[in-house]
């Protein structure tokens, strides 16, 4: 008996505890260890989610491959993608690796300028080690 209301106590204590913290609202600058973050700044980035699987096009327009992976280094930056490229119906395709640098959003399409759907099957191939 005196264990229940040691256990009920301590999970009322939690509960009690947790409620007290305070709210931050969405736009209110929120600090992470002992880096300020600014929601707006974030707002103007890309969700990984939604970048993984994306189509790259070449300058005309023309599908040159998929966004398989984003490879983030223990600096926290994101300094290469990982495409897939050729093969058919997901068949016989390679995965390769360019800088993030090299890849721009364009109206809300990835674009890799300067490539072709030739020079990137030309690239060694990027295996996963992992």
């Amino acid at each position: 008996m005196k264990r229940t209301i040691m256990i009920s106590a301590t999970a009322v204590a939690l509960m009690l505890s947790s409620t007290a913290l305070p709210a931050i609202a969405q736009g209110t600058a929120q600090t992470v260890g002992l880096m300020s973050v600014d929601p707006l700044t974030i707002a103007t980035g890309y969700r990984a989610t939604k970048v993984v699987g994306s189509a790259v096009l070449d300058e005309a327009g023309a599908k040159i491959g998929t966004v398989d992976d984003l490879i983030i280094t223990p600096a926290d930056q994101v300094p290469f993608v990982i495409l897939s490229v050729g093969g058919f119906l997901g068949m016989g395709e390679k995965h390769i690796a360019v800088l993030a640098s090299a890849v721009d959003v364009v109206d809300g399409k990835i674009v890799l300028k300067g490539a072709t759907k030739a020079s990137l099957s030309a690239l060694p191939a990027y295996i996963y080690t992992k």
